[in-house]
Formats: C-alpha cells, structure tokens, sequence
C-alpha cells in the first residue's frame, strides 16, 4: 500500500494509508500519533518539496499538510512549502515568494503543482515546538474528517532536456540533446 501511495520514496514514515494529515517535521524532536497518514523531515527546499508534493497528490486522502518546527537555516525548506501552496510558481519554475536559496521545481509539472494546491491546505506551525501545541492543530484537522480529493494523482517525474545548437560550421554536429545534468544524450545533424 505504501508503493500506491507514496511512489517518489525518501525519508518519511506512514501511517494511516486513510489518514488526512501529513506531517513535515523541520528543526524539532517530536513524532506524531499513528493517526497521520504520513510524516517525515523537510531539508531542503527543492527536491525535498518535489517529493512531498508528489506523494501526497498520490495520496487523495490527504488534505492537510502541518508544517512543524523551527525553519532549516539558509533552505527555509519549510517557508518555502507554504509559499508553494499560497502561491505556486512562476515562469522559471521559481517558487514565487519563497525564502529559501534555490526554491525551485524542477521535476514536476504545472498540473502536479495546482493538484496539490487545490488538494492542499498547509497548517502552518513554523516555530511551534510544542508537542501539545502541534497535536492539538493535527487533532483539529482530523476532527474535520473532510473528504477524499478523489483519485490518487501519480507525479509523473519530468526529465527535461536541453537543445543546445551549435551555430560553428566546424562542428561535428549542429544539435545536441542534454539531459537535465549536462550529459549528451543524442548527437543530431
């Protein structure tokens, strides 16, 4: 069940595969009741937020997200999430708004980040380290007991390339296909 739900892996527990909070720890000791669906740390304000967002779209029975702790310096990983989910991106897949060094999403597409926008609403407990203070907010959102957002939603991850051409004619080829690392993939004429 795990797999169905939470596809993209990392540093997270499940719980309660019906649960309708999930739970991203910041800089704070603290473990929630098996009633979440899910819990785990947030480091970074890239990647690390590509994968909540992915499995938690994948999880339609999630509809709160409560974000708990004191922010990670320089990433403001947890800043950064809220923001994602008050404002999404912009052109340059920036997350607009956001305090974080590289708040970027690089991996997901436009569709994944309003699924999870709409599907969404970020309790927003940056700088609570009480654990009665986080419990009681889980706890309210549970008591809410809202509904599935329907069916489970699978980020797709994007893998962009990049064109580069090559305007020399001394060049032995005048396209060539990158990966999103800077590793030729394909050589064109």
């Amino acid at each position: 069940m795990d797999d169905e739900y939470y596809p993209w892996g990392g540093e997270f527990t499940p719980c309660l595969p019906k649960g309708c909070v999930a739970v991203v720890i910041l800089n704070v000791d603290y473990t929630p009741s098996d009633k979440v669906a899910i819990y785990g740390p947030l480091k970074t304000e890239n990647i690390g937020i590509e994968k909540i967002v992915a499995n938690v779209i994948s999880n339609p029975h999630i509809r709160y997200i409560v974000v708990c702790g004191d922010d990670i310096r320089g990433h403001r990983s947890g800043s950064s999430l809220v923001a994602l989910n008050k404002n999404g991106i912009d052109e340059q897949n920036r997350i607009v708004d956001a305090p974080g060094a590289i708040p970027y999403i690089e991996n997901l597409n436009d569709e994944a980040i309003e699924r999870f926008r709409k599907q969404i609403e970020v309790i927003d407990l940056i700088g609570v380290n009480d654990k009665n203070g986080i419990d009681k907010s889980i706890n309210e959102c549970i008591a809410k007991s809202p509904q599935s957002f329907g069916e489970p939603y699978i980020a797709i991850r994007i893998k962009p390339e990049a064109t580069t051409l090559l305007d020399d004619q001394r060049a032995l080829h005048s396209k060539i296909v990158m990966d999103y690392m800077g590793k030729i993939k394909k050589r064109g004429e």
